[in-house]
Order: structure tokens, then C-alpha cells, then sequence
């Protein structure tokens, strides 16, 4: 072994030395080991307790009922580079939309040539069908030739259904349902009256 390879392996044996006091130093000095729990956490993450019902937000009818045609409108500047809305418009890229709500899927536009995944999905464009295509065409009717990948916010979708409404109609607007949460006390005398009448009945 000649010096030069003595002297390389002296420089890497120190190198290691080196880093080796360097890390115990900066342990001590940093504190390291175990860590210490903050006297108060950044996030306290509250979950909901078991059995309580989550809110999941309004009902699709509800977007509707409160809903904007004149929003619909801006939302659906990204769907005119394929698509007309006014009554006889020509077709472009896509077919032309008016007054496709309720109409029989893929027979609304006269002339267009529809994909056989959307003309053999069959059904109505209804409300829940044209919010479903919406929010994600393939998810629909998979294969179809749209390449659009869907309006993921279900806002933008109502707006923009009530704005196809505004040009050509549709059908009525689905009902929202209002679900009544009796009060602790009201549910409390319903129960004793029922156990009443069920007693009387005996």
C-alpha cells in the first residue's frame, strides 16, 4: 500500500469522525430524543360523533330552486366553442342545444351524428340525467365522443341546466323536499301520545 492510498483513507477515516461529533453535538444541542408535546396543538381536528348525521349540503333540487340562468350563462362560455343554444342555430362540434331539456337523449339536434354509446343510452334528458352527463359525460355513457371531462361543481351544473331551460323550456323543476326536524320536546309528547293511544287500545 503505497502513501498516497494511506493518505486517502486518513482523509475519509476523519471525514467519518467529523460527521459523527457533528451529529452528537447537534443533538444535544438541539434536543434531540423524544419530542416534546406543544403546550397547545396547532389543529384540533373535531369529528362527528357516532351516529350524528352529516350535513352533505343542498339537494340538486335546492341548486336549482336558487339557482341562476344568467350564471349559466358565464359557466357555459366553455361549452360554446362546440355547441349553439339558439333556436335553429346550425350544429357545430356538438349538437345545437336548444330546448333539449326533456327531450329523448341524442334527438334533440336534427342531422347531428351522436355516438352510438350516448343514442343507445335511451331515456329522457331529464334533470338528474343531464346533471349526471354534466358533471361527468364518460361516467354517463361510456365511449362517447365528447371529450369534455365534465363541470365538477354542482353549482355550475344547476346554473347551467337553468340556463338550457331559459332557451328552448323544460319540464317542471323537481320539487324540494323539506323534511321537518320536530323539536326534542314535540318528539317527546308524540311518543307519549302514541304510547297512550297503543295503552287505550289494549
Amino acid at each position: 500500500m503505497n502513501d498516497r492510498t494511506n493518505t486517502i483513507f486518513g482523509w475519509v477515516l476523519a471525514s467519518c469522525g467529523i460527521a459523527l461529533g457533528a451529529n452528537i453535538v447537534a443533538g444535544i444541542y438541539f434536543g434531540g430524543g423524544e419530542a416534546e408535546m406543544p403546550e397547545n396543538p396547532g389543529y384540533i381536528i373535531e369529528a362527528a360523533e357516532d351516529g350524528a348525521e352529516v350535513d352533505a349540503g343542498p339537494t340538486f333540487a335546492e341548486l336549482l330552486a336558487n339557482g341562476s340562468a344568467e350564471a349559466g350563462q358565464g359557466v357555459f362560455a366553455r361549452c360554446a366553442a362546440c355547441h349553439s343554444v339558439e333556436q335553429g342555430a346550425a350544429n357545430g362540434i356538438g349538437p345545437n342545444l336548444h330546448g333539449v331539456l326533456g327531450e329523448a337523449i341524442a334527438a334533440n339536434a336534427q342531422g347531428f351524428g351522436y355516438s352510438s354509446a350516448l343514442s343507445g343510452k335511451g331515456g329522457e334528458w331529464t334533470y338528474e340525467n343531464m346533471n349526471a352527463w354534466l358533471e361527468r359525460p364518460r361516467g354517463f355513457a361510456d365511449g362517447t365522443s365528447m371529450s369534455f371531462a365534465g363541470l365538477g361543481n354542482a353549482e355550475d351544473r344547476a346554473n347551467v341546466i337553468l340556463y338550457l331551460r331559459e332557451n328552448g323550456g323544460g319540464p317542471d323543476l323537481p320539487e324540494v323536499v323539506v323534511e321537518e326536524v320536530p323539536v326534542e320536546g314535540e318528539a317527546a309528547e308524540g311518543e307519549e301520545a302514541a304510547a297512550e293511544e297503543e295503552a287505550a287500545a289494549e
